[in-house]
């Protein structure tokens, strides 16, 4: 006899995907120490890396919406020197948890098939040159791209063979040959052999089958988003949709997904068997575009009824919202999106612009804001937050901001 679908309402789910994020749990009271690390990466799963850093790395943002004010060497500290965490291509280049790097060995071993193409490229003609290159690392590491040593060719161009070198070492790193021991000041990449870099443990610990790896990826996927589509799930790891659909199935025969149906979703959703359904959310949060919240637009779109588009890469004068936006959370709602800067010579952080939602009165929100924006002014060691006139919220803005010193 058919079951009636288990039906979850839209503004049920969302609250649902922000306790699977950690958007739930107040933030911590004291000091923030290691363990609160540790829980925000166990919720999300992993941190996408970014390098643009006109406000801060990318990879620090998530932490500070869930915790507030935190010492940023600590997660440095989680990665390089406790070794629990190592970048690895994932969402896209990620901090993944170390436990995670036995199941993400299917990939390192198909890199024929899953890196790009200017790699396979490369591995394929120039085998010998890949050889020399780990051979250096071997003997010189830790390096970066461009310390190593390649025969230039003595005419015009010679930055050929440095993309060469850097290529023959992003080739490396994908089939897990080397890896990042550590990062330079400027943000590079340091390069060392996987056997100095990743935990004797974890190296020795079994590869499990390709199936089950990827089980585990969808199960961490599932737990993050609380309830998702196929979509949402396949994107979390960048799985192909036949490396994704029979793990779900496989995961639904055991009871740790259940079918649920969500009006207004095109696509059969999946509530994880752990999620909770909290009665309310009273989050505050600034979102790095980059946060695993929302990093699936579609998604962001579906859930908040709030449509997100980076525009870094979109000519200044056709910018809608601005360069490097975050979307302000308030409750369970995303109610505003500010473009942001971290002006640290003058000691500022800039609002470009700023921007509420349709039918969201600027006056409930900015106080929240203003509040929100001086937080994030004192973690990045900024004396003041100064906002422009661009976008209907600047004006109420930068009353608020004037008014408490």
């Amino acid at each position: 006899m058919p079951t009636s679908p288990v039906l979850l309402s839209a503004a049920a789910a969302r609250r649902v995907a922000l306790a699977a994020q950690g958007f739930a749990d107040p933030r911590p009271a004291g000091a923030v120490d290691v363990r609160h690390l540790r829980r925000v990466v166990d919720r999300v799963g992993l941190l996408q890396i970014d390098s643009v850093n006109v406000l801060s790395r990318s990879h620090y943002l998530p932490v500070f919406s869930r915790l507030g004010a935190y010492s940023r060497r600590q997660l440095d500290e989680l990665a390089y020197q406790r070794r629990e965490l190592f970048e690895y291509w994932a969402h896209e280049a990620s901090f993944v948890p170390i436990r995670l790097h036995r199941h993400l060995r299917w990939r390192m071993a198909r890199a024929e098939h899953e890196a790009w193409g200017s790699m396979q490229h490369l591995a394929r003609d120039k085998p010998g040159f890949i050889e020399d290159v780990l051979a250096q690392v071997q003997e010189r590491g830790p390096l970066t791209a461009a310390a190593v040593a390649v025969d230039r060719p003595i005419r015009p161009g010679s930055m050929w063979n440095w993309h060469e070198g850097k290529v023959a070492m992003e080739w490396l790193f994908f089939i897990g040959a080397v890896s990042t021991a550590r990062r330079t000041a400027g943000f590079e990449r340091l390069y060392d052999v996987t056997d100095r870099v990743i935990p004797p443990a974890i190296l020795a610990a079994p590869t499990p089958a390709r199936e089950d790896a990827q089980r585990e990826l969808v199960r961490v996927a599932a737990r993050s988003h609380g309830v998702a589509t196929e979509r949402d799930l396949r994107d979390y790891f960048r799985l192909r949709v036949e490396d994704c659909r029979e793990r779900i199935r496989e995961l639904v025969e055991e009871g740790e997904l259940v079918p649920v149906q969500v009006p207004g979703w095109r696509q059969q959703a999946y509530l994880h068997r752990d999620a909770r359904i909290p009665r309310w959310i009273r989050a505050r949060a600034l979102l790095s575009p980059f946060d695993s919240l929302i990093w699936e637009r579609g998604r962001t779109e579906q859930l908040f009824d709030f449509r997100f588009r980076l525009e870094i890469y979109t000519p200044a004068a056709k910018r809608v919202h601005g360069y490097y936006v975050l979307p302000f959370l308030l409750g369970d709602r995303l109610v505003a999106r500010v473009d942001l800067k971290a002006d640290r010579q003058a000691g500022i952080l800039r609002v470009q612009a700023a921007f509420a939602e349709p039918a969201i009165d600027p006056r409930e929100l900015c106080a929240e804001l203003a509040a929100e924006l001086r937080v994030m002014a004192e973690w990045l060691g900024l004396e003041r937050v100064w906002a422009a006139e661009r976008g209907d919220l600047a004006g109420p803005l930068r009353a608020v901001l004037r008014s408490v010193p």
